[in-house]
């Protein structure tokens, strides 16, 4: 059973000092530090979204959303779960510069996690996983376990974009490991104790995770992903009553929600910011598997309620790997959603024991900056 690890969330949080007074903490893609000599990126913005259809509504209509009993993927009993098995996979960031975001990734929060798989891209995706730009872009996962039972971190690094501008939008990712805490130190990582054992550390581009000086819950390390929102009812009205994710938690004094799918995931923290949430260029995406027939009940259901859909259903082909089915939805505050069809992504998620190679030949053979240089041009801001 994991419903202590579950209570144990609810608990003084630091992010509740920060979320009144931030207006630039992580994006979701990471900005570089424009540093003489580091190394940056190549390639062109994309003129707009892939697609986007009807003007996001408050949702006042609340659908009844029927209970199904579906096979669920890390074996729980799903009979009583709301519309459908849906597990929280991955969150995307951007990175501008491919050795800084694995030191930060690895050495700050992750410093127990692996690369995952890396895979390469001469084009843009058609769904906007890079971002609104074409040209040569990569993908690597980063994380605790394999994707199939883990959350893990998908870093995309865009061959021609030196720097992306933080916005608001995203408050940080808050890690359960002992041992992450233990490294840091070692490393002389910079840490903040915030308190009840918790620490706050920063990467290279500002975003934050918070690592609790605590043994691990069995299931992950990480215990929840932390979204800013602008009104929390609106936005609980759209990720349970739209999305089906239960909730876990609410204080409306504190103005925070915890939402998941099932006891032993990683879990969403919805916060009330003051004002508009900003996302600037440095957005990301928040992604979720599901079983792929429902993937078109999914679009039907938003079509309906006057929803954004960023990106009808679209197949995203890897090569080498499988051909996955995905839908990008933004909830009222433009967070962008992704639902990708559970059994392709089976396949394509499984660990590539040649990942770290993969990954450290690109690094190796990146060579945007001395083309840059050899042009006398700047790289470019996302």
């Amino acid at each position: 059973m994991q419903e202590t690890w579950v209570r144990s969330l609810g608990r003084e949080d630091p992010l509740e000092e920060d979320v009144a007074t931030h207006s630039s903490i992580l994006a979701w893609r990471v900005p570089g530090t424009e540093e003489p000599g580091e190394l940056q990126s190549m390639g062109s913005k994309r003129v707009g979204h892939n697609s986007a259809t009807s003007t996001s509504t408050s949702a006042t209509s609340r659908p009844q959303l029927k209970k199904v009993a579906l096979p669920y993927r890390c074996g729980q009993d799903r009979t009583d779960a709301i519309a459908t098995c849906r597990f929280l996979v991955h969150v995307l960031w951007a990175a501008a510069w491919l050795p800084e975001a694995f030191s930060a990734a690895e050495k700050a929060a992750c410093s127990c996690s692996k690369i995952l798989r890396h895979e390469e891209f001469q084009d843009g995706c058609k769904a906007a996983c890079n971002g609104p730009y074409d040209g040569k872009w990569s993908k690597t996962m980063v994380g605790y376990g394999p994707e199939d039972d883990h959350f893990v971190t998908e870093l995309t690094y865009n061959y021609g974009i030196g720097s992306y501008q933080l916005g608001n939008d995203f408050l940080g990712i808050t890690v359960a490991s002992r041992q992450a805490v233990s490294n840091a130190r070692k490393l002389k990582w910079p840490l903040s104790e915030m308190g009840d054992g918790v620490f706050e550390t920063k990467a290279p581009g500002g975003y934050k995770f918070y690592l609790q000086d605590c043994s691990p819950p069995q299931s992950d390390p990480v215990l929840k992903v932390t979204l800013a929102v602008s009104d929390l009812q609106k936005s609980l009205n759209y990720w349970s009553n739209l999305l089906g994710m239960k909730i876990y938690e609410e204080d409306e004094k504190k103005q925070r929600a915890l939402l998941g799918y099932a006891d032993n995931q990683c879990k969403l923290e919805l916060r009330a910011i003051p004002g508009k949430v900003d996302h600037a260029t440095g957005f990301g995406r928040i992604a979720f598997s599901c079983p792929q027939k429902e993937l078109s009940d999914l679009e039907d259901l938003m079509k309906r309620e006057n929803q954004k859909i960023l990106t009808p259903l679209v197949s995203l082909d890897t090569p080498g790997k499988a051909t996955v089915q995905v839908i990008i939805l933004a909830d009222p505050d433009g967070h962008e959603i992704c639902f990708v069809g559970d059994e392709a992504f089976r396949e394509l998620s499984k660990v590539d024991p040649e990942g770290n190679k993969l990954l450290d030949d690109a690094i190796a053979g990146d060579k945007s900056d001395e083309w840059f240089a050899a042009q006398k041009k700047p790289k470019a801001t996302g």
